[in-house]
């Protein structure tokens, strides 16, 4: 923070604060501000009336009470919050850099309201502008760029909503499509293909190797992966539904 202190913004401040006041601060500029008396002084000047009662400087709690009237004053005199720094800050030597700070956002300040101040910037007015409500709906029948512009584009070549649009390569050699009949290529196509030993939709197609001896399959020949009946017997079957004793000779 010491590294951010700029003395030539201090020999600055130390030039308005005494034409403003009238008074000398001294050699050390921190020091001569410490008591608050010079700062009470400065917005007095700037704003009559904004401290009304400054501290002699006899004990440590009158300084203190001088600048925090001095920090409440230029806070009601437009300085923001965050550029305004704490007691602490002077009367401890903790921070000089926002010390200066502050100075210089007051010196701004002061600009602004019309003072002839050397240092800090004018800060921009407010500029609040009212429409009236008749010219306010009348933007909301006018498209903004935010929402993007459809100049220089085109709907040549575009179909009807839901149907689809095919794309070909005349490089290929394919033919243009006329008309939504046509499968582009994008869908693939059936150049080349052939439904022959196709069965009817919901049929199995029975796939056989004629090199290892299998025989053609039929839809009423019941397949080894499904079991086989050879060598079963339905002798002793009952009807279907009774029950069926099973026993031991052994015990009858």
């Amino acid at each position: 923070l010491a590294q951010k202190y700029d003395p030539q913004r201090e020999r600055e401040l130390r030039t308005w604060i005494e034409s403003t006041t009238g008074r000398r601060i001294g050699d050390n500029f921190m020091d001569g501000l410490k008591d608050g008396v010079i700062l009470c002084e400065l917005i007095n000047k700037l704003q009559p009336g904004s401290v009304p009662k400054v501290n002699e400087p006899v004990q440590n709690w009158h300084k203190l009470e001088n600048i925090g009237n001095f920090l409440r004053a230029i806070t009601r005199y437009g300085v923001k919050p965050h550029d305004i720094f704490e007691a602490n800050d002077l009367f401890e030597n903790t921070n000089h850099t926002q010390v200066q700070s502050t100075l210089i956002a007051l010196a701004s300040q002061a600009k602004t309201k019309g003072n002839n101040v050397g240092l800090g910037v004018k800060y921009a007015e407010k500029q609040q502008r009212r429409f009236h409500p008749e010219k306010l709906r009348e933007g909301r029948n006018i498209i903004g760029l935010q929402m993007g512009t459809n100049k220089f584009a085109s709907q040549q070549g575009m179909t009807a909503y839901g149907t689809r649009r095919h794309l070909y390569d005349p490089k290929l050699g394919t033919d243009q499509p006329l008309d939504q009949a046509t499968i582009s290529l994008q869908m693939g196509t059936n150049k080349g293909a052939s439904q022959a030993g196709m069965t009817a939709p919901g049929t199995k197609r029975q796939i056989f190797e004629p090199a290892l001896g299998m025989e053609h399959c039929d839809t009423m020949t019941i397949g080894l992966q499904m079991g086989s009946n050879k060598g079963a017997s339905q002798t002793g079957m009952t009807v279907y539904g009774l029950p069926r004793q099973v026993y031991d000779p052994k015990y009858c």
